[in-house]
């Protein structure tokens, strides 16, 4: 029964096309409360008068002769996760910007294929006369350093990574850490048992991001807190990101050894992950989307307390929308929560003004320096 419901939510995460949340630092208040947590907590930071968060320039900008090409990392549109972003910046391109559909073009991306096919898929885009194109994800780097060059006059971004030496390569890398940070915080006041867990999909450095600044954040609000861990994959085995039962059962083996609130850096593998938090009857804290709003999540979003966010759908418009003014410098070194590269969500009113303030407080104090964030565990 358990694998078929994991199956079921699996499929339909890839026959829906899901957007991903607007507003960082948003949503409703509830009737939780921060205080009726399990926890011993430290002093919070007081709430900021003012948010400190960048504005985003409202300049139209016309990309009615763009041909744009998005190359998606394993799962694609319909992760409910990562892809998903990506292709809401791109849809976001085509509708703000006047790109015209005929002109744009998105290619999928198999678990562990070999590395001529990414510079394949690559090489396809750019040969048609696809410029700009988005790289979505490291595992990209490769290819790029060997396709770049053959077409100097193509803009190539890169999602989470970066291609030295090739200057029509722009990197779009983010302070995960920094929004996982506030997902610690979340987690911690969630928590009954003081005992939380983070669920990583592929043990490499981007997703110890994720933990690092998840544990730092947990630790943080309440110091004597328990954190569980679990990699689905090790480094070089990627099925980790697409594998929901996997993810279903490392969560499981977190909520076993006592974590109540389970945050998955896990791709489309999340989607396991939040069965099984159901399941349990405990809670979850969603990653890079607002994935309480995801329709491939409807059946396990009440679980969903938070999201932290990762901005890709941001950075992928920004870079579009930077090529078309031919105005690459202007963008950020990093997406950051001062720039509103990352972030978090509180859709379905599970937090409460209480909590609400005490994050905008940490918040506050990553972007003011006075809270300096891991990036490694």
């Amino acid at each position: 029964m358990r694998g078929t419901a994991v199956a079921a939510i699996a499929l339909s995460s890839l026959m829906v096309v899901s957007a991903c949340a607007k507003d960082s630092g948003g949503g409703t208040t509830g009737s939780t409360s921060a205080a009726g947590a399990g926890c011993e907590f430290a002093s919070p930071p007081s709430v900021p008068a003012t948010s400190s968060t960048s504005a985003v320039n409202g300049e139209k900008v016309d990309g009615s002769a763009l041909k744009i090409g998005l190359a998606y990392d394993i799962g694609g549109r319909g992760d409910a996760s990562f892809n998903d972003l990506a292709a809401a910046g791109f849809d976001q391109a085509i509708k703000e910007m006047g790109v015209k559909k005929e002109n744009t073009r998105e290619l999928s991306a198999a678990p562990n294929e070999d590395e001529s096919v990414k510079q394949g898929r690559l090489r396809q885009l750019a040969s048609e006369g696809f410029n700009p194109i988005v790289g979505v994800g490291f595992a990209y780097t490769e290819s790029l350093k060997v396709v770049a060059p053959e077409f100097p006059n193509v803009k190539f971004g890169l999602v989470d990574s970066a291609v030295e030496g090739a200057a029509n390569v722009t990197p779009l890398v983010f302070a995960e850490q920094e929004g996982s940070f506030l997902a610690g915080v979340v987690a911690a006041y969630q928590s009954k048992n003081c005992h939380v867990g983070f669920v990583g999909g592929v043990d490499i450095p981007l997703i110890q991001k994720f933990e690092a600044g998840f544990v730092q954040g947990a630790k943080t609000a309440a110091p004597k807190i328990e954190v569980e861990k679990k990699y689905i994959t090790p480094a070089g085995d990627f099925t980790g990101f697409q594998d929901p039962s996997k993810g279903q059962e490392a969560a499981k083996g977190l909520i076993d050894k006592g974590a109540d609130v389970v945050y998955p850096a896990a791709g489309a593998s999340g989607i396991g992950v939040f069965a099984a938090v159901k399941q349990a009857g405990v809670l979850a804290i969603g990653c890079d989307a607002d994935q309480y709003n995801q329709p491939a999540l409807v059946n396990t979003r009440d679980v969903i307390v938070a999201s932290s966010l990762k901005r890709v759908d941001v950075a992928v418009f920004d870079f579009y929308r930077a090529a078309a003014k031919n105005d690459l410098a202007s963008l950020p070194k990093v997406f950051d929560l001062k720039v509103n590269g990352v972030g978090y969500a509180t859709s379905g009113g599970k937090i409460d003004a209480k909590l609400q303030g005490i994050l905008e407080g940490y918040k506050a104090q990553i972007i003011e320096g006075k809270i300096k964030v891991a990036d490694k565990p």
